[in-house]
């Protein structure tokens, strides 16, 4: 099985959580929505933003509370730059291993530094029941691709090749911004943003009721 085989989701997990957000319409324009999980961190989320400058790109930046204590000056440098954020807990938690009342614990210590109605779990693990406290307060948000950017014998030259292939109007990427992710980023992040913006595409931030 393939590295891309691997951090693919498949049907059955939409079917079980159908109440998340894989994807999203734009009345027929051609729009990419970029999401950027577990920063902000100093060596990395600010090259992120130069970069999606240059090509007039916004995003969505799903960030962990405590990397916005330690960087508070970049994560209002993401607000300013007029991307959107998103809960993504305090600590990185996974659901599937953390306990219903320190799962949602978290995710509200993080609400108090990230002020959104977006939330996306870490590792995209979440339990029913914690699934269907959140909902009523934040829009899930999954994704229609993941690059796998933080995996460090990724091929990504394939993992391009396979977005130029199956990306759509209405998907959602995801990308990271760490330094596991780093070195893999900074290949694919400019390429996608090329080649996408000359095939006519926008990108957008996330922004729901």
């Amino acid at each position: 099985m393939s590295a891309l085989e691997k951090i693919s989701n498949s049907k059955w997990v939409k079917q079980l959580f159908p109440s998340c957000i894989w994807s999203l319409k734009d009345n027929g324009d051609k729009v990419i929505y970029l999401t950027f999980d577990d920063g902000p961190i100093s060596d990395v989320t600010p090259w992120v933003l130069k970069t999606l400058d240059d090509y007039k790109a916004k995003a969505t930046f799903f960030c962990i509370g405590s990397n916005v204590i330690k960087n508070k000056n970049i994560y209002t440098d993401i607000i300013t730059s007029g991307h959107a954020v998103g809960n993504h807990t305090q600590h990185h938690l996974n659901g599937w291993k953390t306990l219903f009342r320190e799962y949602i614990s978290d995710v509200n210590a993080c609400d108090e530094l990230v002020h959104s109605n977006l939330f996306r779990p870490p590792y995209g693990k979440l339990k029913p029941m914690q699934l269907h406290t959140l909902v009523k307060k934040y829009n899930v948000i999954m994704w229609s691709f993941l690059t796998g950017d933080y995996l460090a014998t990724l091929n990504c030259d394939e993992v391009f090749e396979n977005m130029r292939e199956k990306i759509k109007t209405g998907d959602i990427i995801v990308f990271h911004d760490s330094l596991k992710a780093e070195k893999n980023l900074k290949y694919l992040l400019p390429k996608v943003l090329h080649y996408f913006s000359h095939q006519g595409y926008v990108f957008k931030a996330i922004h729901l009721n």
